[in-house]
């Protein structure tokens, strides 16, 4: 994925600032937001397109998807405060959680390899050697034939230069379904009824065309009219973005007006327990294997790409589902909000009744600077009650399995396999697994009867919202986990 820290997001942060301010203020549905793209690219700064009016352009567009609308909606007539309006008087969010920046799109030429000057000519020509449609010819240095070249990338491997490199479509390759094609125009469109919603093509396009729509604006608008409690349900590898302690953490969001605050790993350890008890319950009847549930696009990736292991997905819920189910219980008639880094738990939302509002860790971060909360000089309050090692520990790959594993009654029956990222080798091991339920392939000793399975490489500390390097975020997870209870 991109570098974290790039223009982009900046951009995508900024733009949600403003918005939040000018909420908190009373403004959004007033020429003041207007100014915002005028703010971000004023007269003196230089294009990042060809003028700063396409600049502009562009913004009050991406605007949009941070109020969160669609911009394939956008009428260049109507005004910005116009569609502010609507944002504020909507009910629910609206499908879907995606949407795409035409105008911004680059229209990437197709995958293709080139030949570089770092080209030698050598006498082992091992590039033309291997290439198995014989696309390659050396005169002085190699030479591709575009009309014969199948981009296997052999000769790209074969190269001992490295001279032959390989130019993707970003969004294309980081997609693992094939989700996303190009259209007649030559720019990039998602196929909803492909998608599985892991967000790479989101975090992965150089040019921002793909975004996310923030439900930022609702969430903000439940708080500002204290009408009904609004409960933050926080991901374990949420606090593991900032640089503060879980107290802190918490602290911060009371700061930001969230009457209640519930950890998701207490959803973890339910969640965890279930599982266990299915997994030895499938085992004793003699199934051949079962699969996790928690990750909400790798279940999607089952349902519409690999039938043949539907079967095997774990009928345990989430659990964003069960904190959300014991928050509406606590607190009936409570606004229910999970922040996550995850833009698949955005799609699950939809269809869980326990979840009003889902928004990630870039929208948080952006409420924080609105308000002027610095959670990591925020004065914590101890905490009376804290979640699990194990349910905690959710949120890096392998730590499903673990928890499961700690709550069966004898875990010497359980193999476990973890897939660690839904790539498109993510997916071939899928498939692969989906052939031996289906019988068509023989189990052996090297397949797991559980399998976990992480959409993200490293867990939801890679997710395609988070705002901090994955490395520095495994460091602040391993205290959040070792800060959790020992369960009894």
């Amino acid at each position: 994925m991109l570098n974290i820290n790039n223009n982009a997001a900046n951009v995508k942060r900024d733009l949600l600032v403003h918005i939040a301010r000018l909420q908190m203020d009373g403004k959004l549905d007033t020429s003041e937001i207007s100014r915002i793209p005028k703010e971000l690219a004023p007269r003196n700064k230089q294009p990042i397109t060809c003028c700063i009016f396409h600049d502009r352009e562009l913004l009050k567009m991406r605007i949009l998807a941070r109020m969160g609308i669609s911009v394939e909606q956008y009428e260049e007539s109507k005004l910005l405060e116009d569609y502010a309006k609507e944002a504020l008087a909507r009910e629910k969010p609206t499908w879907p959680m995606l949407t795409v920046l035409h105008d911004a799109c680059n229209a990437c030429v197709k995958q293709d390899y080139i030949v570089t000057n770092a080209c030698q000519g050598c006498f082992a020509r091992p590039c033309m050697m291997n290439c198995p449609k014989k696309a390659i010819h050396i005169k002085h240095h190699a030479h591709i034939d575009a009309d014969k070249c199948i981009h296997c990338g052999i000769c790209a491997q074969n190269c001992p230069y490295h001279a032959i490199i390989k130019i993707p479509v970003p969004c294309e390759e980081a997609c693992p379904v094939g989700a996303i094609t190009k259209g007649e125009d030559g720019r990039e469109q998602i196929d909803y009824h492909k998608c599985i919603f892991c967000g790479n093509c989101m975090r992965n396009c150089p040019f921002g065309a793909m975004m996310d729509k923030s439900q930022l604006v609702d969430v903000i608008k439940h708080i500002m009219k204290k009408e009904r409690k609004v409960v933050a349900m926080y991901a374990p590898s949420i606090v593991s973005q900032f640089s503060a302690s879980c107290e802190q953490f918490e602290k911060a969001l009371r700061q930001c007006g969230f009457d209640k605050i519930m950890e998701v790993a207490t959803g973890a350890d339910v969640c965890a327990k279930h599982e266990a008890a299915e997994f030895e319950e499938r085992m004793a009847r003699g199934d051949k294997l079962m699969t996790t549930s928690c990750c909400s696009a790798y279940v999607r990736a089952v349902k519409k790409h690999v039938p043949d292991l539907i079967p095997c997905i774990s009928n345990t819920k989430s659990p964003m589902h069960y904190i959300a189910e014991i928050a509406k219980h606590k607190y009936p008639d409570c606004i229910s909000v999970f922040i996550g880094p995850c833009l698949a738990k955005r799609r699950e939302g939809f269809t869980d009744d326990f979840v009003d509002y889902v928004i990630s860790v870039e929208e948080l971060n952006a409420f924080f600077i609105a308000k002027e909360i610095d959670p990591a000089k925020v004065q914590g309050e101890p905490k009376t009650k804290k979640s699990s090692k194990l349910g905690r520990g959710f949120a890096a790959s392998g730590g499903v399995a673990k928890a499961v594993e700690a709550n069966m009654k004898n875990p010497s029956v359980l193999k476990l396999d973890v897939i660690n990222g839904l790539d498109k080798n993510g997916m071939k091991k899928l498939k692969m697994y989906g052939e031996i339920n289906a019988g068509r392939m023989e189990m052996n000793e090297t397949h797991g009867n559980l399998v976990e399975v992480m959409a993200c490489e490293g867990g939801c500390i890679s997710g395609p919202c988070v705002i901090v390097n994955p490395k520095k975020a495994e460091f602040s997870l391993k205290k959040y986990v070792e800060e959790g209870k020992i369960e009894e």
